[in-house]
């Protein structure tokens, strides 16, 4: 049914609508955060690097097609073909006038190479006119809005500076329902004090909701956050990769079928990354991790731990 994976991965999706791997361009849309202008915060959620988890993202001295080009030549190198999509990921994308957004929007959506325009933002920055100019823009070419949930569960969000509470995500994935655009959901496997039984309770709540896509990223301790400074001053448990994927499978598990796996496992930039180590490894890391789900029996397209069965 997956093709050569056990999950609904989003390579079997876009070969599925489009007949050819789809490869991300990271853009930086000028855009600051409400977690670091002053409005919630100024320091930021605890794990996000200076870059606002657009250390990928092309400059954002460059206008959006410039971006757009500039990411093309860096993927020019691996066998791909000829659709993108337009990835707004550093900081809070949809934190700013709405006549800016619609111009960087429609200037990316309407660039002949980009299928998909794909958006991260925060689900307390999606006002009303926002979403009517998503749905506007759906019609065009399909449009993903990319939420950072983490977690469900309260004393992390507040350890972790997330800076708005559960039922602000709620409405936002509802509203996003109602207008027809679909919604990517990000976890963090392995915050501080999360036990596996905390993480699979936030798999479960997604898969509850009217959710398209998920993310799954490990946490990883980046040099200059503030988590970083907790972990030096009280070393906290980093999950192993045997621990990661372990939770990672069950909490895929407990997705709908219909959920597309967007990622499995994330990047820190290694510049940056204290830990974990192995994390390093992408390639041999997903090959783990794959390796795992074959282990696995299935049943009607669905992974269940051997020892259930």
């Amino acid at each position: 049914m997956w093709l050569d994976k056990r999950y609904h991965s989003l390579d079997y999706e876009m070969k599925s609508h489009y007949g050819q791997k789809i490869y991300k361009l990271a853009l930086d849309g000028g855009f600051t955060c409400p977690n670091r202008d002053g409005t919630l915060d100024t320091r930021g959620c605890i794990f996000c690097s200076a870059g606002g988890s657009g250390d990928f993202a092309a400059s954002r001295h460059l206008s959006i097609t410039e971006q757009i080009e500039q990411g093309k030549k860096l993927l020019a190198g691996k066998k791909t073909g000829n659709k993108f999509i337009a990835y707004f990921q550093a900081f809070t994308n949809t934190y700013g006038p709405t006549d800016y957004l619609r111009s960087i929007y429609m200037e990316a959506i309407q660039h002949p190479d980009i299928a998909i325009l794909s958006i991260a933002t925060r689900p307390d920055c999606l006002p009303s006119e926002v979403l009517d100019l998503l749905m506007e823009l759906n019609q065009i070419k399909p449009v993903w809005v990319e939420l950072g949930l983490q977690t469900i569960h309260a004393d992390t969000a507040s350890y972790i500076r997330r800076g708005y509470e559960l039922p602000v995500f709620d409405q936002a994935i509802y509203e996003l329902n109602e207008h027809g655009i679909d919604a990517i959901v990000h976890i963090i496997l392995g915050l501080p004090g999360e036990s596996p039984q905390d993480m699979l309770a936030t798999a479960d709540y997604i898969a509850a909701l009217p959710i398209q896509g998920v993310k799954f990223q490990l946490l990883h301790v980046l040099e200059g956050t503030d988590l970083y400074t907790d972990y030096r001053k009280h070393p906290f448990h980093i999950l192993t990769l045997e621990e990661y994927t372990d939770i990672l499978i069950q909490c895929i598990e407990r997705i709908p079928p219909h959920m597309v796996v967007h990622r499995m496992t994330g990047d820190g930039p290694k510049q940056l990354l204290i830990t974990p180590d192995w994390s390093r490894r992408k390639k041999q890391v997903l090959n783990h991790i794959n390796h795992c789900f074959k282990e696995r029996n299935t049943w009607q397209g669905r992974c269940f731990r051997k020892e259930t069965l």
